[in-house]
């Protein structure tokens, strides 16, 4: 597994803000589209392209364009929603698929409730969207779900990730997996709840308001 845990201006600037309790939802959010385009960048290094013939004004040359099958992104539900403009800014071409996930904060057994996702990602490049890598078993749940539908290359988007999760997503993934994590920074580590810390709070709740 490579961690990508990228160090840029823009993005510890933006990372600092979104942190601050005291940021509002509407910039938390507009924050956090900029960070994952700036994120999705690197996530998106090593996508696959062809060369491909083409006439510019004044000639012929040679271009390179993305491959099929399409790369496919995959936000996990809720919070991964508020990634997803700024991931597919970069990949206006990728499908789009969703996973509906909940943890029990109690047991931190991982449920699947809903599932937008075609049944073959054979020779698929999949981008899966969370904003907080926290104890893993999130992105454990994902990934292997992708893996069992045949995706291989697989590139987990954070904002955040703690050391403990990223020790269990790796043990806990088949090494036939080709596994990325690119992150905004990698944190201290989990509090006692399981939290990030220092963290920026709970993800879903600071994009779209606290669900009762």
């Amino acid at each position: 597994m490579r961690v990508l845990d990228i160090h840029h201006p823009l993005v510890d600037h933006k990372l600092t803000v979104l942190r601050d309790r005291h940021t509002p939802s509407a910039v938390f959010r507009r924050l956090a589209d900029e960070l994952v385009t700036l994120l999705a960048y690197e996530a998106t290094r090593h996508v696959e392209v062809a060369d491909v013939e083409i006439e510019t004004p004044v000639t012929s040359t040679v271009g390179r364009k993305l491959t099929k099958p399409r790369p496919m992104v995959v936000p996990i539900l809720r919070a991964g929603l508020g990634m997803l403009d700024g991931m597919t800014r970069l990949l206006p071409t990728a499908e789009v698929g969703f996973l509906g996930m909940v943890r029990n904060d109690e047991t931190l057994e991982v449920t699947t409730y809903a599932n937008r996702l075609p049944d073959d990602l054979t020779d698929r490049q999949c981008f899966v969207l969370d904003p907080m890598l926290a104890t893993g078993h999130t992105l454990i749940a994902s990934v292997r779900y992708l893996h069992e539908r045949g995706a291989k290359d697989i590139t987990c988007v954070t904002l955040l990730a703690a050391p403990e999760g990223l020790k269990t997503l790796e043990e806990a993934i088949d090494p036939s997996v080709d596994l990325t994590v690119v992150t905004a920074a990698i944190d201290e580590g989990l509090n006692e709840k399981s939290y990030i810390v220092p963290g920026l709070g709970d993800a879903g709740d600071r994009l779209f308001g606290v669900v009762d």
